[in-house]
């Protein structure tokens, strides 16, 4: 089998598509260069979703976080400190038994106990909470003048928040959530790690990463292999939220432009 019939076979394999079975044998560079990229679509979803949905909610938690009502504060702070203060995997663990008792309640709860469903929710949460935190600092980072200049022309409210607060929240925020970014996609890993089953050996990178290193018995072929593919993803996000950067700083002078730089979290 050449390697364009392996392409056609197995190129799209983790979402049900092409070979039921996967190689038994005889694995070539090939096999395994295409069912792992075959598995990064579901890392490339997972992160996608969460990160876009995650966006918008982390920007609520951030809002009601400096909020002045006493409730919305308290809501958002405890909510940032469960999931940042607990280990994502652990989150998980304990996201999957939850679901699999709402299950047992009611048959609306069944696509939460999937990975597709119940890990994606998993990660949104957790991404929201770092998220919120980032942007709520940037919020406090805030030039007071900003803030009385727009009282001074009257602009207060929802207005001050969409055309002054909000667009100097991200110029500021962007860089560090970018390093978010490239963090959460990582993170995909753990669903594999998780108690979310692979349906039909429809997993996502790791899963056939590590369905060759336990055939083979040689992980320094598939796992390299992984790891540069996470590379040229992690280059993609920058260069992705490196234009998105240039936009949020366009009206600044070219050397007050902060540029994006990846600064890989050691500990999360």
């Amino acid at each position: 089998m050449n390697c364009w019939q392996t392409i056609q076979d197995y190129g799209l394999r983790s979402l049900g598509y092409g070979e039921r079975l996967l190689p038994r044998s005889d694995f070539t560079l090939c096999d395994q260069f295409t069912l792992i990229g075959s598995g990064m679509i579901w890392n490339v979803y997972f992160g996608a979703i969460a990160l876009v949905t995650g966006f918008f909610f982390a920007t609520l938690l951030a809002v009601g976080k400096a909020s002045h009502n006493r409730l919305a504060r308290k809501s958002s702070e405890w909510f940032i400190f469960l999931f940042r203060g607990s280990p994502l995997f652990i989150q998980f663990f304990f996201a999957y038994f939850l679901f699999l008792s709402l299950k047992s309640v009611s048959p609306f709860f069944n696509p939460l106990s999937s990975a597709g469903m119940g890990a994606l929710v998993v990660l949104f949460l957790n991404t929201s909470a770092y998220s919120a935190e980032i942007f709520y600092g940037a919020l406090q980072s805030i030039p007071k003048g900003d803030v009385e200049a727009a009282d001074a022309y009257g602009i207060t409210g929802v207005p001050r928040f969409r055309r002054i607060l909000w667009p100097t929240m991200l110029r500021l925020a962007w860089p560090a959530y970018t390093n978010e970014a490239i963090f959460l996609f990582h993170a995909t890993t753990l669903v594999f790690f998780s108690g979310f089953p692979a349906w039909r050996q429809k997993g996502d990178a790791l899963y056939y990463a590590n369905y060759f290193a336990d055939k083979t018995f040689n992980p320094f072929i598939p796992y390299p292999i992984l790891a540069g593919y996470f590379i040229l993803l992690t280059l993609i996000v920058i260069g992705l939220f490196g234009v998105v950067n240039k936009r949020l700083n366009r009206h600044l002078p070219k050397e007050q432009r902060r540029k994006i730089r990846y600064r890989p979290q050691l500990m999360r």
